[in-house]
């Protein structure tokens, strides 16, 4: 196990994870900081602790919408979710490499 310090809506954390996945780790801390972040500012809520539970149910709604029985991701994993998404970022970039060229 190792520990990272982190930072979300501006309050430090310290949170343990298996070797080799602290950077899925600071991946998952930064879009709960934008979430939160962007929840607090816009003025609704007051108290960090209504501000994560909102938080924490537009990401379980997010996920859930990802993993229902017809939506298009239903029959696979978040692993090979993020592998897919690997792949298109791959294609992107090979397509727009040409672009860059040009500049």
């Amino acid at each position: 196990m190792t520990q990272l310090d982190v930072m979300i809506m501006g309050q430090a954390y310290r949170l343990a994870c298996s070797v080799g996945e602290e950077q899925a780790l600071q991946q998952a801390v930064a879009y709960l900081d934008e979430k939160m972040c962007a929840i607090r500012d816009a003025g609704k809520l007051k108290g960090n602790d209504r501000i994560a539970v909102m938080a924490a149910l537009g990401i379980a709604a997010e996920l859930l919408a990802l993993k229902s029985p017809s939506g298009p991701l239903s029959e696979l994993t978040m692993a090979e979710v993020k592998q897919k998404i690997s792949a298109m970022h791959e294609v992107l970039d090979q397509a727009l490499a040409p672009q860059e060229n040009l500049f």
